[in-house]
């Protein structure tokens, strides 16, 4: 097929796709398969100019016609046995139909609501699993102009965790920061924070220990970090840093509970109505 005639399909498809025809129209035959121009219709964005629309069309055709060449070749060249696929069209029908009706099951039945209690439960039971391999922080971050920065205002701002200072200083940085986040309620990887600076800490474990702030500045910005807590690479990881790791764990746990279960009931409601037989064979 060429390209010339592919593009005479587009467009006649383009004419006709809104059309209600009585009889399907091919456009397209690989083998005793044909293509339709409906079936290319129901495919086609809406959203196309004309011109994209004539090329997506063409696509759509060869990759069709590319695709049944194989399945046609496939055909001819393979034994009937090797053609036969009833066994894994059974097996994968029976794995959706599985897997559907489980996926229902848990939406309608399982309860996915992890209390704080369970979580903290967890995490004293299995402390050693929850060690920190990086240093974290909660801290506050900003990035504001030279010429609008001001350090003594941002420092008595920032230092003290007050809540009056804290509105205050989203005020301030709403007008002036370039960048600006605050962490003082959620740990993060400090490298989240330190890649923001123009300049590089090599030594992570020391500044903590012995800094509340940074300031910096190159030939534009100004930079502020203020560290309100922070725990090292090797410590015991705060609980509420891996909440959600946990919640996660418990609940996959709950699930493959939940999915036993119902195979069990499955099974013991069968037996109680006698759904099921087993032969027995004598050899």
């Amino acid at each position: 097929m060429t390209r010339t005639f592919l593009h005479i399909i587009g467009f006649f498809l383009l004419i006709c796709s809104c059309e209600k025809k009585e009889e399907k129209v091919p456009v397209a035959q690989v083998g005793d398969k044909f293509l339709y121009i409906e079936d290319v219709g129901q495919t086609l964005p809406k959203a196309l100019s004309k011109a994209d629309s004539v090329l997506w069309v063409n696509d759509f055709i060869e990759n069709w016609i590319r695709k049944e060449l194989v399945v046609l070749s496939a055909e001819q060249n393979l034994t009937f046995e090797q053609k036969d696929v009833h066994k894994e069209l059974e097996e994968y029908k029976n794995s959706l139909l599985t897997y559907r009706y489980k996926k229902e099951l848990m939406l309608q039945k399982m309860d996915t609501i992890i209390s704080n209690e369970e979580i903290e439960n967890y995490y004293q039971q299995n402390k050693q699993q929850f060690i920190l391999n990086k240093n974290i922080v909660k801290a506050m971050y900003l990035k504001t102009p030279l010429e609008v920065s001001d350090p003594e205002t941002i420092k008595n701002l920032s230092l003290e965790n007050d809540p009056v200072k804290m509105a205050e200083l989203d005020d301030y940085c709403i007008r002036y920061a370039k960048s600006y986040d605050r962490f003082n309620d959620k740990w993060v990887d400090i490298e989240r924070i330190l890649t923001q600076l123009p300049v590089e800490i090599t030594n992570q474990e020391r500044f903590l220990r012995r800094n509340k702030y940074m300031e910096s500045k190159d030939t534009d910005y100004y930079y502020f970090i203020c560290i309100r807590d922070f725990r090292l690479s090797g410590d015991q990881s705060p609980t509420e840093y891996v909440e959600s790791q946990i919640k996660n764990l418990l609940l996959n746990q709950r699930k493959i509970r939940f999915l036993k279960q119902i195979e069990k009931d499955i099974y013991e409601e069968g037996v109680a109505t006698k759904k099921f037989k087993i032969f027995n064979v004598q050899k």
